[in-house]
């Protein structure tokens, strides 16, 4: 009796590691295609998860701008290049549109953060536009925060209304 439960054992342990084998090769196709596909995509990603499909271009999301009144919101996402980030902690970036103005983008809740050496990347956001009175205080701090002049920050004297944009997400192209 002894005998056949040994055999009986034996042969659940041969047929076990058999399907062992099978699976470590269907885990590493899975593992293959999902590296290709990480690939393909290129992005680092902050804040919410968020995808570039549908983005718009920067020319599209400055009409959309030109369109907006003050108190108007848009949900959106859009494409650009940072022509500035704040060199304190990345708590917010300023990105290229057609035009005179560039859209200052602040995240959520300052729940996460840009890297600080990201000017002249592409990256994609995804939050709602709007147009913002800023003060002249504010403006100071931002311009130190990017590191301007003491000249440059003189200069500053009156409130204006900007281009805002709160993301909620980002991707910044590698």
């Amino acid at each position: 009796m002894k005998k056949i439960m040994y055999a009986a054992l034996l042969c659940a342990a041969m047929v076990s590691c058999k399907n062992s084998e099978e699976t470590k090769e269907e885990e590493t196709v899975i593992t293959e295609e999902t590296e290709t596909a990480n690939k393909d995509l290129a992005y680092a990603s902050f804040g919410e998860e968020i995808t570039a499909a549908g983005a718009l271009d920067a020319a599209t999301i400055a009409e959309r701008y030109e369109s907006l009144k003050p108190g108007d919101t848009i949900s959106t996402s859009f494409v650009s290049t940072v022509n500035s980030v704040c060199k304190m902690k990345g708590c917010w970036m300023n990105l290229e549109i057609p035009g005179d103005e560039d859209v200052s983008v602040k995240f959520k809740d300052y729940g996460f953060f840009v890297p600080k050496d990201i000017e002249g990347k592409e990256v994609v956001v995804e939050g709602k536009a709007f147009l913002k009175e800023v003060s002249v205080e504010d403006q100071k701090h931002f311009a130190e925060d990017a590191g301007k002049s003491e000249e440059e920050i003189a200069a500053i004297t009156e409130p204006k209304q900007e281009l805002a944009f709160l993301a909620n997400g980002v991707l910044l192209k590698q």
